[in-house]
């Protein structure tokens, strides 16, 4: 009973130190030799919190070279195309959205694309299957233009 006693002081005093010195680690690298009768009574010993791994930011694909087939929203708001300038791989589908309590157009300066008169709400999806610089306004507000770069 003696020889338990004395183990389990030793350990709680080593604890302690480890504690109170402000070393990393938690515990001596031997642990302290308890009776097989103490083991069951002996304290647990502390434990090492582990430090958060960084977080890593995830890979973001460069404006200019987005991925084959990635679509891409053009918001129509404030009687403007948003964003103006958008580049996307060919093969991409841009979708408009009209948010405008007016209703829009989007077409191509060129003519290659051309939607309805958009309703707030609603939206116009086109298809970009060739490389290009496709300039396109609203027909109803000529002051909107916008462009999307397709490469």
């Amino acid at each position: 009973m003696r020889h338990t006693r004395l183990t389990a002081l030793t350990f709680a005093v080593g604890l302690a130190t480890a504690a109170c010195s402000g070393a990393s680690s938690p515990a001596p690298a031997t642990p302290p030799v308890v009776a097989p009768s103490a083991q069951a009574s002996a304290a647990p010993s502390a434990a090492t919190p582990s430090a958060a791994a960084p977080s890593v930011p995830a890979s973001v694909a460069p404006a200019s070279a987005p991925p084959a087939g990635a679509g891409s929203a053009v918001s129509i708001a404030g009687f403007s195309f948003q964003p103006a300038t958008i580049t996307v791989a060919v093969g991409a589908t841009v979708t408009w959205t009209n948010q405008d309590s007016a209703g829009h157009t989007v077409t191509a300066d060129d003519s290659s694309f051309t939607s309805e008169r958009l309703a707030t709400g609603a939206t116009f999806s086109h298809t970009f299957a060739t490389a290009g610089t496709f300039t396109y306004h609203c027909a109803i507000h000529s002051s909107m233009k916008a462009t999307v770069t397709v490469q």
